[in-house]
């Protein structure tokens, strides 16, 4: 018998990636549910099986589809139903006081807001590390589970340059003993290489549309005041040509991999850096300093390069930098103008009113907001920082979304795409939650129910739809959306502990009658 050979082996994995891949595609695989502790599901994958949500295309005129995931466990539940031309009363529960006007919800397709332009993740350096444990055939699943077809069809991924605290170390992309002001050193890390890129390419490959923006967490360390990875430290004055030329590295290396860079962050969390004993990687900036640096080095800098379509985005911090920090920096008119968006972090939304984006808006309309991180179980108190199955971590990451994109948010993007069971791994011990969480041991995975909050939005809600008025309730939480085909798309949340009897009322179309699950979200599409 013929001896296999390195090639029939590479072609025996090509064939099986392929028969995974097409069954995975091809069928609606129903969630597998694990119980852990907590009050929900998670649901298991691994190298043969996954739940999926099929393409079943849009529904026909004067009907709709409706997909459910909620507290007693439906994911992404299917089924279609038709429009109405009027109200049917006898739905009503009267002998509750249930009545049409207490929960109707209107449509009003002819009033717009912003255009999406979508969702995603963080690849960290531990994230490519969990992956690459995976056997082949489940990372090619977890992918698919974030940017296929049939998955969360995740238009962004957030790439760190350098560093994180979710590193296996502290590093830069320029690490010398000694200042490198002409960045003769500079050099894509081994986790770029190794961790991210691999992942990447397959990600694009499945997504080709894909948008990537990244953030440095920390320079290099002979670039700052304290010469340290954290702790309270600014860009040195006569790095700050250096620094832009270092980002300016950073794109042509990832561009010489085939990988383009859509956004630039000018930096994560630096009001953090002033927060005494703060450990995460960091460099801290003033509003005037900032204001300096980018409209007399990184803007000019990426200007004149081929980069100049790249865009930059400002703060990539907490909402209250809305406040004061970024009007200061936008007084510095030839900075603003370089900067395309606003990127900001979930962390702090609960203490600042969502009012702040308003007042953002419409003072810079011409500039977007983007959440670029959020995650669960970063609170002292959040313990386990892990919590399989936990709704109420759901629950949170739905009212955030609702909430930001009913106050001109254009995107919103995770944190660590997958983490471990305990959290990490973390250089800094600085564990969180995270939507999919992996068993590399038993080579399979966990959707969270976060996965399938922000699933029941980056899987409809496509780049380019616009949000469309619609009315709230206390207790229903509601936001919609035109497609670019022009399919409506309804998100309604019950955050209550009953079962609420509601309408739908679009003038165009026609009306919906349904029932709103406790704990529930509800992704509504008709045409």
């Amino acid at each position: 018998m013929r001896k296999r050979s390195l090639y029939d082996y590479s072609i025996y994995k090509k064939s099986l990636l392929f028969v995974v891949f097409f069954i995975w595609q091809a069928s609606a695989n129903d969630c597998i549910s694990r119980k852990f502790d907590y009050d929900s599901i998670v649901c298991v994958c691994n190298s043969t099986y996954c739940d999926s949500t099929p393409d079943i295309g849009e529904p026909e005129k004067g009907s709709y589809h409706v997909y459910i995931s909620s507290l007693d466990g439906h994911r992404l539940s299917y089924s279609k139903g038709n429009l109405q031309q009027s109200i049917n009363m006898s739905y009503y529960d009267w002998k509750n006081n249930l009545n049409v006007m207490k929960y109707s919800i209107d449509i009003n397709r002819d009033k717009k807001f912003q255009t999406i332009k979508g969702f995603g993740g963080a690849l960290t350096d531990v994230v490519g590390y969990h992956w690459k444990k995976l056997s082949e055939q489940t990372q090619e699943i977890l992918l698919q589970s974030y940017f296929g077809r049939n998955g969360s069809r995740y238009s962004f991924i957030r790439v760190p340059i350098g560093g994180t605290d979710f590193s296996l170390r502290k590093y830069s992309l320029d690490d010398t003993t000694e200042p490198d002001k002409n960045l003769e050193h500079f050099k894509l890390a081994e986790e770029d290489i190794d961790l991210k890129i691999p992942f990447i390419k397959r990600a694009v490959k499945i997504s080709p549309n894909l948008k990537l923006t990244a953030a440095v967490w920390s320079p290099p360390t002979w670039m700052k005041t304290n010469h340290k990875f954290s702790g309270l430290s600014v860009l040195i004055k006569k790095y700050y040509q250096t620094y832009a030329n270092y980002l300016l590295k950073f794109l042509q290396s990832y561009k010489s991999h085939g990988i383009d860079i859509w956004s630039i962050s000018t930096g994560n969390e630096p009001t953090s850096s002033f927060i005494p004993n703060f450990q995460l990687n960091d460099m801290g900036w003033t509003p005037f300093s900032l204001g300096e640096w980018i409209a007399d080095y990184l803007g000019p800098t990426l200007a004149r390069s081929e980069f100049n379509q790249t865009a930059i985005l400002a703060l990539d911090d907490q909402r209250y930098t809305l406040i004061h920090f970024f009007d200061l920096l936008a007084s510095n008119e030839k900075a603003l103008d370089y900067i395309s968006g606003i990127a900001l972090h979930w962390y702090w939304d609960e203490y600042f009113s969502p009012t702040l984006l308003d007042a953002t808006h419409y003072k810079y309309p011409n500039k977007y907001m983007l959440i670029t991180e959020a995650c669960n179980g970063f609170k002292t108190n959040d313990n386990p920082k892990v919590q399989l199955g936990s709704w109420k971590r759901a629950e949170r990451y739905i009212l955030d979304i609702i909430q930001n994109l009913r106050h001109w948010v254009e995107g919103w993007i995770d944190w660590n795409l997958v983490l471990n069971e305990h959290g990490g791994p973390n250089n800094i011990f600085n564990f969180v939650d995270a939507s999919i969480i992996v068993n590399t041991t038993n080579d399979e995975f966990y959707k969270q129910p976060m996965y399938y909050a922000i699933k029941h939005f980056s899987r409809f809600v496509e780049p380019y739809s616009v949000r469309i008025d619609s009315t709230i309730t206390k207790d229903i939480q509601t936001i919609a959306f035109e497609t670019p085909s022009k399919s409506i798309v309804v998100v309604l949340y019950n955050r209550s502990s009953e079962d609420k009897n509601t309408t739908i009322i679009d003038s165009k179309s026609g009306i919906i009658t349904i029932t709103v699950n406790a704990y529930s979200i509800y992704t509504i599409i008709y045409k």
